[in-house]
């Protein structure tokens, strides 16, 4: 059993500080941007389109703001929307936490769309990068949720549970670990195997990673705490777990799309 002791601050230079979290998006976007680009550049080798690979670096400026503004609009939307319309104010308070990956995620969709439109390229195209390099963030940012003993797992007596002292004394599942390992590693190896195979479909990584990222969040969510704000909707789900079952569905509708046409 391990004794949560991890500082959230990486460096205090007291003028300014650095926190594993920052870190974990800037990092996530420098590798994701470099490994998009062998993506990019892999496909276009068995899909007759012309793409500069300029353009990728345009769509990064684009990915940034979304993940940011749709991670914080999705938080207070989807768990804690009494909260700030109490306190208006303190929805531009990014650096005391409260992102959604969910909200993120619809904020990528939309950019990717509007970026693809305004450059005349596929967007499944983009969106299938994407969808390869996105675990790599995810991973980082669950590694920094566990650092920063947040989203904590239920209590548990097993033998490698960990004890969050900012929580309480109670042992419980590191589900941030869970979240890292399922909706990170394994997430990764199974989209990036399928892309660089030859023939590659444009559009399938795009409804696969919303069926495999919904169902390991489900997996997840069985082991981490509910949000206290919101507990379980209707006495059976938490809030992410509801969102992932619509990711699920929806990654089948765009199945069932790709299929038709």
């Amino acid at each position: 059993m391990y004794t949560h002791n991890l500082d959230p601050v990486l460096i205090d230079f007291g003028f300014m500080v650095i926190r594993w979290y920052s870190l974990a998006y800037i990092l996530g976007i420098i590798l994701g941007w470099w490994l998009g680009k062998k993506i990019i550049n892999h496909i276009i080798k068995d899909v007759n389109l012309k793409f500069n690979i300029r353009e990728f670096d345009d769509l990064i400026t684009y990915l940034i703001f979304s993940i940011i503004i749709g991670g914080r609009l999705g938080y207070i939307i989807f768990y804690n929307l009494g909260y700030y319309l109490a306190y208006p104010f303190d929805i531009i308070k990014v650096w005391e936490g409260g992102m959604s990956f969910h909200g993120a995620l619809l904020g990528i969709i939309v950019s990717t769309y509007l970026f693809a439109k305004k450059k005349n390229i596929p967007t499944f195209f983009l969106l299938d990068t994407i969808a390869c390099v996105s675990p790599i963030g995810i991973f980082f940012g669950r590694l920094a949720n566990f650092i920063n003993g947040e989203l904590v797992g239920k209590i548990t007596n097993v033998s490698w549970a960990v004890i969050f002292p900012a929580i309480d004394d109670l042992p419980r599942h590191p589900s941030q670990l869970y979240e890292a390992a399922l909706e990170g590693a394994v997430l990764f190896l199974i989209l990036n195997i399928l892309i660089f195979r030859q023939r590659y479909k444009i559009g399938t990584c795009s409804y696969l990673f919303l069926i495999y990222y919904g169902i390991f969040r489900i997996i997840s969510e069985f082991f981490r705490q509910p949000d206290p704000q919101i507990g379980y909707l209707f006495n059976l789900f938490s809030m992410g777990t509801l969102l992932s079952l619509l990711m699920i569905i929806t990654g089948f509708v765009i199945f069932n799309f790709l299929q038709k046409k």
